[in-house]
């Protein structure tokens, strides 16, 4: 008896995992969401900060997360409660998360070639990117969206209309063939190539400019926090793809694992990326104020 196969035919486990994902994600949901809400408050109250590219890619990442992990306990809830969703309603919530998710991915790259240009083309980068940094945010979310229905065309061809729509109370998914996740690596990579080459000119101008300067120091250490913030949203996803959907109770509790890491990284992004930025953290303080006296106003 293939003992990986009998646990693979057992609904309960399959079930057991969407119900402790769509926990976590209702975790990670609400921390991200009210983190969300009082950056894009700070930022939409300060006309300064609404012109900056960093504070659109910054509220366009955040509000990525948040969909995220919102779509996670949609997307996970559903088998978790047996919900026999049509299988076209799982793949519409399915491929909306990866999209979300993609996007996640390629507005840490924007951001961090943001950072580059803004530090080692000081002279260049307002005029520049103050015209095109819309084109390419759209430009972002145009590839995002071709390349995810390009690879459910190539692998949601076979099932018939009747299949589609078909209830299905665990909402199975596709792209878990060998072209989807390829492409899936390819994209993973070369986010991570962009990122990683842009901090590297990063460091290699800060180091230029001195050992001993203290804001090159902080600046240093900022690189190296949001690298290894990086490397937690990097990980898991790679894991996740080169394991496909593989049964058994060690990989079981090995995507489980996995899958933990990956939610705290993006419980903790916003934090990192949003309340850690110098401006923004001095201007939390003025906002909490300002609504402590309305409140009390109010009262």
């Amino acid at each position: 008896m293939n003992l990986s196969s009998e646990h693979c035919s057992r609904s309960d486990w399959l079930r057991l995992e969407a119900t402790v994902k769509a926990s976590v994600y209702v975790f990670t949901f609400s921390f991200a969401t009210v983190i969300t809400v009082i950056i894009m408050a700070i930022v939409s109250q300060n006309s300064k900060l609404r012109g900056e590219a960093r504070y659109i890619l910054l509220c366009q990442h955040l509000l990525c997360i948040s969909s995220y992990c919102g779509l996670g306990i949609l997307f996970q809830g559903m088998p978790a409660l047996l919900a026999n969703s049509p299988l076209l309603i799982c793949w519409v919530v399915f491929g909306a998360k990866l999209s979300v998710g993609d996007g996640i991915l390629f507005t840490l790259a924007l951001m961090a070639l943001n950072t580059y240009m803004a530090i080692c083309w000081p002279l260049r980068y307002l005029s520049f990117v103050d015209s095109v940094k819309y084109r390419i945010l759209a430009g972002t979310w145009m590839t995002i969206m071709l390349k995810n229905v390009c690879l459910f065309v190539i692998e949601g061809t076979k099932p018939t209309v009747i299949a589609v729509l078909k209830l299905e109370p665990l909402c199975p998914v596709i792209l878990n063939g060998t072209p989807a996740r390829a492409t899936g690596m390819v994209f993973i990579f070369l986010l991570l190539s962009i990122i990683l080459i842009s901090y590297s000119l990063i460091y290699h101008k800060g180091k230029r400019t001195g050992h001993f300067n203290r804001s090159n120091i902080k600046a240093r250490k900022t690189v190296l926090i949001h690298l290894v913030q990086i490397s937690l949203h990097i990980i898991p996803p790679l894991i996740f793809i080169g394991l496909g959907k593989v049964c058994g109770v060690f990989f079981f509790a090995l995507n489980l694992v996995v899958f933990g890491i990956f939610a705290f990284a993006q419980c903790f992004n916003s934090l990192i990326y949003g309340l850690w930025n110098k401006e923004l953290h001095s201007r939390l303080h003025h906002w909490m104020c300002f609504q402590l006296c309305s409140t009390i106003r109010k009262a």
